[in-house]
């Protein structure tokens, strides 16, 4: 019998990018599709997805991509991937919902295959049969996945905590976990993202008691920045100031959008009289009106980053204003947001955010919650996965505390290969997996090289130069001209290019006739050249690019 491959192909090394691979004979299928946001160090990258070659490759068979639920880091590379991969894509109805609305704006949404499932109902894909276990996350609707395979039963958990009080009502099954520990199973696969954090996480109603607080205490209106897919959080937004007699304006698109797609499909229950910003909202006092917006990490183009600032066409901050960020830091966010609080700070608003104020809780299992996961399962191998390398270290030491042996723990990163059957598990040669950076509508076309010299220009400007040179006889015709940018302030480099253009001329005129007529090697002499003048002069390192035109 062929065994049972586990392939993480992204996700696991680093947030975002989830993607697990499980694969028996020629048959596959893959666990969600996630993006990654990209970090101050991919300059000018949108977004970042999983390489997907593997499976692209003549001997795979893909059978279709299971959803565990709908946050960008498990179906934000969908979009692009299913340009590639042509499968059936499951989940259940919101995440479909939040999706299609995804595919709809790449122009895709009457093309693919979207097949709705729900917790508790198995079915066959390949020669997998997949169950979905309801848990509880920040999010509705959400799944972890127990894929029965020849092998035996491995258990995605997908995003999760242990919420004894949902917002929704739809409670962790801790007996549909607790009977497949009973029956067996063979390796589970846990999220490992608050692996750091000791006891349990708090229940998402404890949030709706500190906002309580914040808009009693609130003469003025209230702004609340959240995800636009953090339907309980909008939930409990809505029926609060639907409670103290205010009028909710839905601000951002994605905001309003996921909104309406969450209450068409019965999961949010929008009070009378919502609005937006383009609706008549200045005709209402100021201490009914409640905007919720996108903009809790400071992403420029948002919302509440433009209100910040003053430059928003009709919503101003003003003095007795109350901001709140009901979300985390994302790490590689802090300085934007820290920002965006300053702004608002400026402006005269009151900011409630997570370092002051308990306006946010994780969606993620802390230790506590973790080990019940294991001892509900009774796993025989474990895979740490959704996190950073010292998160799945730090989740392998808690399960082997937790009495999980040391040899059947497995400590995985994108692209290896553990190969598991019935009475073994190892690992095998690894596989090409890796990052495809999204810039604007180039996918994958932007490389290392091309990153590079954007971190090169943005550390050391530019200097341009320009010369017209004769095709025949090598002679100098114009210039040379230089024009710098980034480099130096213009009254400051002056004299500095004056030396520069010197340099130039002094370049050509050691120059051979034949060296000269070739812009090539003309380019990459005159590159040299004031390379070493600039380095020397002044120990900066701009980007040369020497211009040659042929007359």
């Amino acid at each position: 019998m062929d065994p049972i491959r586990a392939i993480p192909l992204g996700g696991l090394g680093e947030f975002g990018l989830n993607m697990m691979c499980l694969q028996h004979g020629d048959a596959a299928i893959a666990i969600d599709c996630g993006l990654m946001f990209p970090g101050a160090d991919l300059l000018g990258i949108d977004l970042v997805i999983p390489d997907v070659s593997y499976l692209l490759e003549e001997n795979q068979k893909l059978h279709g991509i299971v959803l565990t639920h709908a946050h960008e880091d498990h179906i934000g590379a969908l979009p692009y991937v299913l340009k590639q991969l042509s499968v059936p894509v499951f989940g259940t109805r919101l995440t479909l919902g939040l999706l299609r609305n995804k595919l709809r704006e790449h122009g895709l949404e009457q093309t693919a295959d979207l097949r709705e499932i729900a917790a508790g109902q198995p079915w066959d894909l390949g020669p997998f049969s997949i169950d979905g276990i309801r848990v509880t996350h920040s999010l509705m609707d959400c799944l972890a996945l127990a894929v029965e395979t020849p092998a035996g039963t491995v258990i995605h958990t997908g995003d999760f905590k242990i919420d004894h009080t949902p917002m929704n009502g739809e409670f962790f099954d801790f007996q549909r976990f607790a009977a497949y520990g009973e029956k067996g199973v063979l390796v589970l696969m846990s999220d490992s993202t608050n692996v750091e954090r000791e006891g349990y996480t708090p229940s998402e109603r404890v949030v709706g008691r500190y906002l309580e607080e914040i808009f009693q205490a609130s003469q003025g209106r209230v702004f609340v920045a959240t995800f636009s897919s953090n339907i309980p959080r909008i939930q409990q937004v809505t029926e609060l100031s639907e409670n103290l007699d205010r009028r909710v304006v839905f601000c951002g698109r994605s905001m309003i959008h996921n909104a309406q797609i969450a209450a068409d499909l019965g999961y949010l229950r929008l009070p009378h009289g919502v609005m937006t910003e383009s609706d008549r909202w200045q005709d209402l006092p100021r201490r009914r009106l409640t905007f919720l917006t996108t903009g809790s990490q400071g992403e420029p183009l948002s919302v509440l980053h433009r209100i910040a600032l003053d430059y928003h066409k009709s919503i101003k901050i003003e003095p007795g204003d109350t901001v709140v960020l009901s979300s985390k830091f994302i790490p590689g966010n802090e300085k934007a947001i820290t920002n965006l609080i300053n702004h608002l700070y400026r402006r005269g608003a009151e900011v409630h955010y997570e370092r002051v104020s308990e306006i946010h809780v994780s969606g993620h299992a802390s230790q506590e919650e973790l080990k019940t996961m294991l001892q509900l399962t009774r796993p025989r191998y474990f895979v740490p996965i959704h996190g950073e390398y010292r998160h799945l270290v730090r989740h392998l030491q808690l399960a082997q505390k937790v009495g999980l042996r040391p040899e059947n723990c497995f400590l995985l990163e994108d692209g290896d290969v553990l190969e598991l059957s019935s009475t073994a598990a190892k690992k095998v040669a690894p596989v090409s997996a890796g990052r495809v950076l999204v810039d604007g509508k180039g996918i994958g076309d932007v490389e290392e090289v091309v990153i590079r010299d954007r971190r090169h220009l943005s550390e050391d400007g530019m200097v341009l130069a320009v010369m017209a040179i004769h095709q025949q006889t090598g002679d100098l015709v114009a210039g040379p001209d230089l024009v710098s940018r980034g480099f130096m302030r213009a009254e400051e480099g002056e004299e500095v290019l004056l030396r520069a253009k010197q340099v130039v001329l002094d370049v050509l005129k050691h120059m051979n006739r034949e060296t000269r007529t070739d812009p090539v090697e003309l380019q990459e002499e005159v590159r040299k050249a004031l390379r070493r003048y600039f380095s020397k002069t002044l120990e900066r390192r701009p980007v040369v690019v020497p211009l040659i035109v042929e007359t």
